[in-house]
C-alpha cells in the first residue's frame, strides 16, 4: 500500500503538471464545488446517524434500526445514483406523478434536477449512502457485549444525576462513539471529497468537481494531459487532509465545550428530532423509491411523458444482461477472490500481530479509506506496469483487495478485538490446545462478524469503478463499470438492470451472511 501511496504521489509531483493546472480556468470553481459538496454530505450523514442512534438506543430501538441496513449497504454508490437520477431527472418518475393534473407539463421541463450546477443531487445521493455505513459502523461497537453493558450503565447513571435519557446520550454515550468511529468518518469524508462514479452519473457537469476533472484528464493520451490530473489527485489528497485534520479538531473543540456543558441538566435535548419510526421510515422509503424506479425502469419499453406507467413491458434488457453472463462472472469472482482474501488475511493480522504493531500500522492498511480514489488507482496503475500486471486478471484481483481489506477489517477488528479472552483461559484449562479453540469456541462464536465482514468486502468489491478501468485495462467489464458508461446514455431499461444486478449480488451475499451467522438453537432432552 505504501508503494501504491509513494508511486501515485511522484506521478503527480511534476512541476509543469502543477503550473497547467493552477492556470486551469474552472480550477477554483471545481474546487469550491468539491469543498461544498463533499463537506455539506459529510455534515448531513454525520448528523443523521448520529441523530438515528441517539433515538435509537434510548428507545431501545436499536435492533429495528439495523434490521434494513443490510439492504442499504448492499446497494452500491452507482446503483443509488442511477435510480436517483431516474427518479428525480425532469422525465423522471417524481415529476411524472404531479404531471400533468397538478403542473399541466406534457414535456419535460428544462429544470436542472439532477447533476444541476450546486451539487444538490451529489449531495442528497452521498447523504443517503453514508448514513447507513455509519449506522453500521457504529452497529459493530455496539454489537461489543462489554462496550454494549458499560455503555447501558453510565446511561443510566446519568439519568440518575438528573440528565434526560437524550441528553445523557449526547453527553455521556456519543463523545466515546464518536472516538472510535475516527476512522468511518474520515472514509466518508474523503468518499465525498474524491468520489467520481456518483459524481458522473448525478453531479455537477459545468464544471464537475475536481476529482471528476481530474479523472478526465487522467484519461487522456497526452502525457502533460496525463501529468495535470494526477497533479490534481495530489492536489485532492492535500485537500482531504487539510479538511480532516480541521474535522478533528472541530470535534475536540465540540467535545471540550460539551464537557463544559455537562452541569446544565435539564436542558432540551440536543439532537432531538422526528421519532425514530419517522425517521426510519423517511430513509427506508427514500431507498424504496430508488429500488423501485430501477425496478420499473429494467422492464419498461415505451414509456411516453408525462404517462407514469410504461405503456409497454419488456425483459429484452435483462435478456441482454444475460446474454453478457461474463460480465456477471467478472464481478463475483472478483468480489468473492477478494473478500476471501481480505478476510483471510484479517483474521491472520488479528490474531497474530502484536497490538502495538495494529496500532502502527493500522493507519497505513487505511489509506484507500482516506486517499483520493484517481489518485490510489494511479499508484495501482504504475505498480501493475512495473509488475507487469496492468490487463492480468492476478493484478486486477490484487487491486480489489487492496480497496476491500481496509473495510473488512473495520468490519471485523471491533468483535475479534472484544472477544473475552475468558474463553481462551478456560480453553487452555480444559487441556485444549489453540487450534481446537480457535476451531470449536472462538471462530463459531464469531461467525456472525466474520459472515458480516466478508459480505461487506464482497459489496465493496462490487462497487468498485476506476480500479476495475484502470487495471482491467478495458479486458475487463463489470456491472459497476457498464452501468456508469450506460448511465450517460439514453437507453433506460439496460441501465437500469445493471444497475438492478449491481445490486442484487450482494444483497444475496448479505442474505447468504445473515443466514450463516443465526444463533445457533440447541434441544437437551433429559436422559
Amino acid at each position: 500500500m505504501v508503494w501504491t501511496a509513494l508511486a501515485a504521489l511522484h506521478s503527480g509531483s511534476q512541476p509543469e503538471a502543477w503550473r497547467a493546472l493552477v492556470q486551469t480556468p474552472a480550477l477554483w470553481q471545481a474546487l469550491a464545488l468539491t469543498l461544498w459538496t463533499g463537506l455539506i454530505a459529510t455534515l448531513l450523514a454525520w448528523w443523521g446517524a448520529a441523530a438515528l442512534l441517539a433515538q435509537g438506543f434510548v428507545r431501545q430501538g436499536l435492533a429495528r434500526l439495523l434490521r434494513g441496513l443490510p439492504v442499504m449497504l448492499a446497494t452500491p454508490h452507482a446503483a443509488l445514483a442511477i435510480g436517483l437520477l431516474f427518479l428525480l431527472s425532469p422525465s423522471g418518475w417524481l415529476l411524472r406523478v404531479f404531471s400533468p393534473w397538478l403542473t399541466g407539463f406534457d414535456q419535460p421541463p428544462p429544470w436542472p434536477t439532477t447533476q444541476d450546477p450546486w451539487g444538490l443531487g451529489l449531495i442528497l445521493a452521498l447523504v443517503a449512502k453514508e448514513i447507513p455505513f455509519l449506522l453500521w459502523t457504529a452497529a459493530t461497537q455496539l454489537q461489543r457485549d462489554d462496550v454494549r453493558q458499560r455503555w447501558r450503565a453510565e446511561h443510566a447513571l446519568a439519568q440518575t444525576l438528573g440528565y434526560s435519557p437524550q441528553r445523557a446520550f449526547w453527553l455521556v454515550l456519543w463523545p466515546q462513539l464518536a472516538v472510535r468511529l475516527r476512522w468511518p468518518l474520515l472514509a466518508v469524508l474523503a468518499y465525498g471529497l474524491t468520489v467520481v462514479d456518483m459524481a458522473l452519473v448525478i453531479g455537477p457537469a459545468a464544471p464537475p468537481t475536481l476529482a471528476v476533472q481530474a479523472w478526465q484528464w487522467l484519461q487522456d493520451v497526452d502525457p502533460a494531459t496525463y501529468a495535470q490530473g494526477a497533479a490534481a489527485g495530489v492536489w485532492l489528497a492535500l485537500l482531504v487532509l487539510v479538511c480532516s485534520a480541521a474535522w478533528l479538531g472541530a470535534q475536540r473543540v465540540w467535545r471540550h465545550a460539551l464537557a463544559q456543558g455537562r452541569g446544565q441538566r435539564g436542558r432540551a435535548a440536543t439532537g432531538a428530532g422526528l421519532p425514530l419510526h419517522a425517521d426510519l421510515w423517511l430513509l427506508t422509503g427514500f431507498y424504496a423509491a430508488v429500488l423501485l424506479a430501477l425496478a420499473v425502469g429494467s422492464v419498461s419499453g415505451v414509456w411516453a411523458f408525462p404517462e407514469v406507467w410504461p405503456q409497454s413491458w419488456t425483459l429484452a434488457a435483462w435478456a441482454q444482461v444475460a446474454h453478457s453472463s461474463q460480465t456477471a462472472w467478472t464481478t463475483l469472482w472478483l468480489a468473492g477472490g477478494s473478500s476471501a482474501i481480505a478476510l483471510v488475511w484479517s483474521v491472520a493480522w488479528l490474531e497474530v500481530a502484536p497490538r502495538r504493531w495494529d496500532r502502527a500500522v493500522r493507519p497505513v492498511l487505511y489509506l484507500p479509506l482516506v486517499l483520493p480514489a484517481v489518485l490510489w488507482v494511479v499508484g495501482l496503475y504504475r505498480v501493475g506496469l512495473q509488475l507487469q500486471l496492468e490487463g492480468q486478471a492476478s493484478g486486477l484481483l490484487l487491486a480489489h483487495t487492496l480497496m476491500v481489506l481496509p473495510y473488512v477489517l473495520l468490519a471485523l477488528s471491533p468483535a475479534y478485538l472484544g472477544f473475552d479472552a475468558r474463553y481462551a483461559q478456560l480453553n487452555a484449562s480444559l487441556g485444549h490446545g489453540p487450534v481446537r479453540f480457535l476451531w470449536r469456541v472462538k471462530w463459531p462464536l464469531l461467525r456472525r462478524s466474520l459472515a458480516s465482514a466478508a459480505a461487506v468486502g464482497f459489496a465493496v468489491s462490487v462497487a468498485q469503478y476506476l480500479p476495475t478501468l484502470y487495471l482491467g485495462a478495458g479486458r475487463f467489464s463489470s456491472v459497476t463499470t457498464e452501468a456508469v458508461t450506460l448511465a450517460s446514455g439514453g437507453q433506460r431499461s439496460l441501465t437500469s438492470a445493471y444497475a438492478g444486478l449491481q445490486i442484487a449480488l450482494p444483497v444475496l451475499v448479505f442474505a447468504l451472511a445473515a443466514w450463516l451467522g443465526r444463533p445457533r438453537r440447541f434441544t437437551w432432552a433429559p436422559a
